[in-house]
């Protein structure tokens, strides 16, 4: 007994100029998040080696 296979059924369009502003977008939320996290890092740093020195 051989089974036929279906064949694939075709993809539906991209929309290749959305896809790439949402990754503008994400790539940009990224970057405003690591640097918000370094600050809030260097800011902890800093309080740790004041404390440390006085």
């Amino acid at each position: 007994m051989h089974l036929q296979a279906t064949p694939p059924r075709t993809l539906p369009p991209q929309d290749m100029e959305a896809m790439d502003a949402s990754e503008q977008q994400a790539q940009r939320l990224t970057y405003v998040v690591g640097a918000v996290a370094g600050a809030v890092l260097l800011a902890l740093l800093c309080l740790l080696c004041s404390r440390a020195l006085f």
